[in-house]
Order: structure tokens, then C-alpha cells, then sequence
């Protein structure tokens, strides 16, 4: 039985967490949209939860309230990939119901859980149910019903285990992609290991990291949601101090009505808000009911944090001096690649995209070395974009991250940057610049799968285009014909077509491709180029 949990417990919970899911990733990864060696959820949530287990070990956390301060921080930094930030999401809610506390006991750890749900809710947009959402959800009701009637915590969190197995088999049922797909969910799982975990923690069971599972496990193919593209204005940012007791949540709901791209960040002494609004005045007029404005920028006002603020938001990021109004930073792979944004006015590159997603530290980072003092992100990845943004409160710049969900879009909005343009003019001519573009990827199957009836053999060539399939085979002319008839199909009447080769591409094949798109698009202008990426063979825009 164990009735409190110390800091020195917690720690040893979330080291056996991080090493559960690193040995269980393959198997997390295997739920996975197509067969592509992608790093994805398993991966993402093993490198999101390492972060915090190596934090806690170079740290003396005595009390349960320091150990979860850790371990939000550094899964915050180290968030990879949508499932890694939102499970960077769920540990923040837990750190800021436990951060004052020495030792948790069973009531005061399952309404951890439950906060730690609500955060994750309050802070993804449109939030999806069948997913690691739901998973943590009704766990976390399961773990404050339990409390109710036990002071043992590892009765409560057998419980939340329990029911979080339950809600993970239910994630097929509530999510149309994953009946499609006849899976579960691969974030609830991980949550569903983490929780285990947790619990023979506390049973004294320590688990070794065996360097990930090799084993293949069931597998599918599903689309995972990404966010939405911005709409509103004006960029707004400030910081209002906390001078009463109006709740930080009903200032969310305000913004959620009246903007997007919303970032709330708070703490005992004042609150930082993010949102892109078409009505800055009215969402100043109601941060004036929590406490006075402490810094505000609109438009292409700077944003100015006392020292203290800096500090403890940028902790060990040593930003450089700001020399110009605009920067830009883009992930990218592949040496052509990156040459190519650098040539469009990158000022950092950040290497990432399949199987290298980067965190949201290494991010940070890429934009605090940029001498500017607006600096404008490109993920080029659904699954980077959501880490991306939460860069946005942790900057000492102004950022802004253009949703960019492929290497072409985010070549297409560079090329409509004009540093003579006011920020929101510039955010909302590169955000519609996305959806002047098809993305058509081309790679092999790293797996034997099933899509919509279809079998899928290791090695047989995949042809997406954007986020689905049109092609699977095991001949390169018929990919050929297939890809120029989606092209045509996908774009009326393209005017350029751009192919970059990835390793693997030969001078023949890539020749081959270019002379097709040639035969049926006359009067398009067909460029050829190494892009050098890894995973995809061909890359190729559209528009």
C-alpha cells in the first residue's frame, strides 16, 4: 500500500515510464498512417519522455512539487511531434496542481491527473476524441472516483489503468479514421504504458530500457489531425498581471470566440497571451479585468519583458542581438534542401521531418539565434507544427509560425515574403500561399500493411499525394503514368511542376519523371533539382 508520493517516487515513476515507452515505440509506431519509416508517435513520445527522466536525474527533487516542475519543463522543451506536446500538455497540468506540495497523496494525485487532462483539452484546438485525449480523460475520472473511497495510491492508479485500457479498445469505435483502419489509438496506447508504468513504479518494479522493441506488431494506416490554418489579423501579444481572482480559463474562452493560434500561459503572478484576432482593442479591454497590462504588441510594436520574465522563459537560450526587423527559420532535410531555403532567405535551418522530428527546445533555439526581432517559423511537417507554436510564449522574439505542411508549402510562402510588409499583411499572403500547392511524395513501403482493402508489401513503391494514397505497386513506369495523372488531377492546369530527388533516385528515373510531366504539360515549366532528403525518393510540387 502507499499512501504519499514523494518527489524521490515520482522520479523513479517517470524514469520507468521513459524507458516503457522506449521499449515499446515500434509497436506504437506500427499504428501509423501507410507504411513510411516515419519517426511518429512511439518515437516522438520516447524522445518527449526522455527529456524529462534525464532532467529528474540531474536534479535532487525532494519534494513531489519540484519533481513535477522538472519534469513539465522538460517535457515542454523536449515535446516532439503532436503526441509529444500534448503529452508535454498533460505533465503541466499535473506540475501545476502539485508544484507547492512535498507529497502527494491519493485525492491530491488523481485530481493531478484530472488537471493534467483538462490542460491538455483547454490547449489543443477542436480537440479529438478516440485519441490520447480520451485516454487520459476517463482515467483521470476513473483515478477521483477511486480516491473517493481509498488512501492507497496504487489502488487509484490501478484504477485509472483499468479504465484507461477500456477507453483505449473504445478509441476504434469513437474515431472514424481508426475504424477505417480497423486500430486503436497509437498516443492512447503510449498513455496506456505510461500509466502501467507508473504503477509498478510504485510496486517497486523497475523496468530497463531494452533500446525499443524490434518485434512488428498490428499495424494500419490512419490520418492523424493536425491544426488549423490561421485566419484572423492582427498578431497580439501581451502580458497582464494577476490582480484578481478571475480564472485564466475564462480569459481562454473570451479569446476562443474572438481569434486563433491562442497561447495562455500563466502563473501565480501574471499571464502571457498569443492570439491572432481581428478585434485587438476588445481583447485588451477584457485583459484589463484580470490586472494591468504589463507589456503589449501589436502589429509591429516590440515586445518588451522585464529581465526576470526573460530569464525564466528563456533559462539557458542565450539569444543574440537583434539586428533587423525579420528572420526566418525552416526545418528541412536534405542538403539541396536546405541550400534551396537558404537561398529563399532562411536565416537558420533546422534539420527534421520523417524520422527526425524536432523538438520544441531545438526549435526555440534556432529562432533565438536569429538577429531578429520578428521571426517567422516553417515546420514543412504536420506533425512538427503543433511543437512549433508552442515556441511562441517561451521566445524572447516575436514568432510566428506559418502552418506549413510540406517542404513545397513552405518553399511556396517564402517566396511571397516581402520584408516591406507589415507582419499580419505577411502572415496571411504566406498562410493562403499553402493552398497554392500539391505535395506529391513518393517512397517504398517499410512494412507489410492494409489501406482501404489494399495489401501493402514491404519494398513496393507508395505514391502520396498531400496526406493520401494514390499509388502502390511494384513497377516504376506504372508509378510514373499514376503520379502525372494525379498531378493533372490534383492542380487544373499547373503551371510549374518541381521535382526534387531524394536519395535513392537515379539520373535515369528522375529524367524519366521529368520527361513525362513533360509530354502531358507542354506549357508548364517542368525543373528538376537534388533535394537530397532521406525516407522520400522523389519529392514533387505541384501548382
Amino acid at each position: 500500500m502507499t499512501e504519499f508520493i514523494t518527489g524521490a517516487a515520482f522520479t523513479r515513476m517517470i524514469q520507468n515510464a521513459a524507458a516503457a515507452i522506449e521499449n515499446h515505440k515500434t509497436e506504437i509506431n506500427e499504428l501509423n498512417v501507410f507504411p513510411v519509416p516515419d519517426g511518429d508517435t512511439g518515437t516522438n513520445m520516447s524522445l518527449t519522455m526522455s527529456k524529462g527522466a534525464e532532467k529528474l536525474a540531474e536534479s535532487a527533487s525532494d519534494t513531489i512539487g519540484k519533481a513535477v516542475q522538472v519534469t513539465a519543463a522538460a517535457l515542454l522543451r523536449g515535446a516532439r511531434g503532436n503526441s509529444g506536446v500534448i503529452l508535454s500538455l498533460l505533465y503541466r497540468g499535473v506540475s501545476n496542481e502539485l508544484r507547492e506540495l512535498d507529497v502527494a497523496d491519493a485525492v491530491t494525485f488523481s485530481r493531478a491527473l484530472q488537471a493534467g487532462s483538462d490542460a491538455a483539452y483547454a490547449n489543443v484546438r477542436k480537440p479529438t476524441e478516440g485519441t490520447i485525449l480520451t485516454v487520459a480523460r476517463l482515467a483521470a475520472e476513473a483515478a477521483t472516483a477511486r480516491a473517493a473511497e481509498t488512501r492507497d495510491i496504487e489502488d487509484v492508479l490501478e484504477y485509472a489503468l483499468s479504465a484507461s485500457k477500456i477507453a483505449l479498445a473504445d478509441t476504434i469505435n469513437l474515431n472514424p479514421v481508426l475504424k477505417k483502419a480497423g486500430v486503436i489509438d497509437s498516443g492512447g496506447k503510449g498513455y496506456v504504458y505510461i500509466l502501467d508504468a507508473m504503477l509498478r513504479s510504485l510496486r517497486g518494479e523497475t523496468i530497463a530500457s531494452n533500446g525499443g522493441d524490434t518485434e512488428p506488431r498490428d499495424s494500419a494506416d490512419f490520418t492523424s489531425f493536425s491544426t488549423d490554418e490561421i485566419t484572423f489579423a492582427y498578431c497580439t501579444e501581451f502580458i497582464v498581471a494577476r490582480e484578481t481572482k478571475k480564472h485564466p480559463d475564462t480569459l481562454r474562452e473570451f479569446l476562443d470566440a474572438r481569434g486563433d493560434s491562442i497561447v495562455v500561459v500563466d502563473d501565480d503572478e501574471i499571464i502571457k497571451v498569443h492570439v491572432h484576432t481581428n478585434d485587438p482593442g476588445v481583447v485588451l479591454t477584457e485583459a484589463l479585468t484580470f490586472g494591468g497590462l504589463l507589456t503589449v504588441k501589436i502589429e509591429n510594436m516590440r515586445e518588451q519583458h522585464t529581465q526576470k520574465l526573460v530569464e525564466a522563459e528563456a533559462q539557458d537560450v542565450k539569444p543574440v542581438e537583434i539586428e533587423k526587423r525579420y528572420g526566418m527559420v525552416a526545418v528541412s532535410s536534405g542538403e539541396g534542401l536546405s541550400a534551396l531555403f537558404r537561398d529563399l532567405g532562411a536565416d537558420g535551418i533546422i534539420t527534421g521531418g520523417q524520422t527526425m522530428n524536432p523538438s520544441t527546445e531545438d526549435i526555440l533555439n534556432a529562432v533565438e539565434r536569429v538577429p531578429a526581432e520578428i521571426v517567422f517559423v516553417y515546420p514543412n511537417n504536420s506533425n512538427i507544427i503543433f511543437a512549433a507554436q508552442q515556441v511562441v510564449p517561451l521566445s524572447t522574439r516575436t514568432v510566428i509560425v506559418v502552418p506549413s505542411k510540406s517542404i513545397p508549402q513552405g518553399i511556396s510562402a517564402m517566396l511571397v515574403f516581402d520584408a516591406d510588409e507589415e507582419p499580419d499583411t505577411l502572415e496571411t499572403a504566406m498562410t493562403d500561399a499553402l493552398a497554392t500547392v500539391r505535395t506529391i511524395q513518393i517512397t517504398h513501403a517499410a512494412r507489410d500493411s492494409t489501406f482501404d482493402g489494399l495489401d501493402i508489401k514491404t519494398g513496393q513503391f507508395l505514391g502520396l499525394l498531400d496526406d493520401s494514397m494514390y499509388f502502390c505497386g511494384d513497377e516504376f513506369d506504372e508509378l510514373l503514368q499514376n503520379t502525372v495523372t494525379t498531378a493533372l488531377a490534383s492542380v487544373e492546369s499547373p503551371n510549374f511542376v518541381t521535382i526534387f530527388a531524394g536519395e535513392g533516385a537515379s539520373d535515369e528515373e528522375s529524367a524519366e519523371l521529368a520527361q513525362a510531366f513533360e509530354s502531358r504539360l507542354p506549357s508548364a515549366e517542368i525543373t528538376s533539382a537534388v533535394g537530397g532528403q532521406p525516407v522520400y525518393r522523389y519529392i514533387i510540387s505541384v501548382e
